[in-house]
């Protein structure tokens, strides 16, 4: 796929490919006449996990996804009555008909798909989101979550089991991305246990990364676009014009690896920005740049490789998987392509990897649900989007 890169060593000085015109088709043909296939990781979805929830329960929009030390799986969805179809699809809790009620919020399956345990909503002590979206699974079990929603400008933290244990934040207040009191419509967290630090995409609001400290939430640093100071107002993106200094947003993810850099998706600019953890800005890619609406960058998650050599990037707006070589930000291939069968997508809008390397999904709008994709190991694929990835033997 096409991709700009911008790299800073001392002051930044690059100028991105979209700014000289290049077509995507243009950048992408010599690409694909050198090589059709690349070694990449493999995968092929499971039609069988989860297992069907139990009591009647159906999901709404599955707004994330993360898999604990245990390979425990995670989600998070809404399941206020207006992400359904009425009493024509939630009957059972409007006392109508036999199906459905919507799930608890929290929603946590062990590896083989069973559901141990689901919880979440309002309770005393804290504020529950009018948008729930994000979740992470802390080292000691605890379970974060942020919300995008009106009057979402805090995170909530809960043990496991749904107990109440933080409110981070002041909740009801506007964007205002200096805050040191506060985020704005927060779209996702990652705890980074080895520096007792939590990254914050901040978000739909917010025009930044936060970081806060583990332990009591306090603010320790924050920064935007290219480690600028960040702005609020409205930031306009053009396919092959310059790219913006700020955050167009909305930041929809900020992932540490484990050499120190971290990984920010500005969603609404179709990049990846990647800094240091002082904020220090490293280089960026374009991921798909004339893609406009929503567009393509929208959650990561890397593989298990001691080194981290691939980076997976979910794709809600083109409704796929990118397989991205993490140090050259180079795409190698991806998956999935729109529809609701198995191992297609509507809008996949979270991803997490397990300790075998599986990748697992959400899907947000219509989708509603959460997909598994067992890692095969290392391949030859092709370059070109390989569709939906069934098993060979089922095709």
């Amino acid at each position: 796929m096409t991709r700009n890169i911008k790299y800073a060593a001392g002051a930044t000085f690059a100028v991105a490919l979209t700014a000289l015109g290049v077509s995507q088709s243009q950048l992408q043909e010599p690409a694909e006449a050198a090589s059709s296939m690349v070694m990449a990781p493999a995968f092929e979805v499971d039609p069988y996990w989860p297992k069907p929830l139990p009591n009647q329960w159906i999901l709404g929009r599955t707004i994330g996804v993360d898999v604990d030390e245990r390979d425990h799986v995670f989600i998070v969805h809404r399941d206020q009555d207006s992400m359904f179809g009425g009493a024509t699809e939630i009957g059972l809790k409007l006392g109508v008909s036999e199906c459905c009620t919507p799930a608890p919020p929290i929603i946590e399956f062990d590896p083989e798909g069973n559901v141990v345990n689901a919880w979440g909503g309002p309770g005393e002590g804290f504020t529950w989101p009018a948008s729930n979206h994000g979740i992470d699974v802390a080292p000691n079990g605890n379970v974060w979550i942020g919300g995008n929603g009106g009057g979402d400008s805090h995170v909530l933290v809960f043990t496991g089991d749904g107990k109440f244990v933080a409110q981070y934040g002041e909740p009801g207040n506007a964007a205002d991305s200096t805050s040191t009191t506060h985020f704005s419509m927060v779209a996702e967290l990652t705890i980074d246990a080895a520096e007792n630090e939590v990254y914050i995409a901040d978000g739909y609001g917010n025009k930044r990364v936060a970081v806060i400290d583990y332990n009591t939430g306090a603010f320790k640093r924050f920064w935007g676009a290219y480690g600028n100071v960040p702005a609020d107002g409205r930031v306009e993106y053009t396919p092959g014009a310059p790219l913006p200094q700020q955050f167009r947003g909305p930041v929809h993810c900020a992932i540490p690896a484990n050499d120190g850099l971290v990984y920010v998706c500005d969603r609404g600019t179709d990049r990846i920005q990647v800094f240091r953890k002082d904020g220090t800005f490293v280089k960026e890619a374009q991921i798909a740049p004339q893609t406009l609406n929503q567009g393509s960058t929208w959650d990561i998650d890397f593989s298990k490789d001691a080194e981290q050599k691939y980076l997976y990037l979910a794709d809600g707006q083109n409704f796929k998987v990118y397989i991205i070589e993490r140090e050259t930000l180079e795409v190698l291939t991806s998956f999935g392509h729109g529809g609701r069968g198995p191992g297609q997508f509507y809008a996949p809008h979270s991803i997490s990897v397990d300790s075998d390397g599986s990748i697992y999904t959400t899907e947000t709008y219509e989708g509603k649900r959460v997909q598994k994709f067992v890692y095969q190991g290392i391949k030859e694929l092709p370059r070109t989007n390989q569709g939906a990835p069934w098993p060979a033997d089922k095709l």
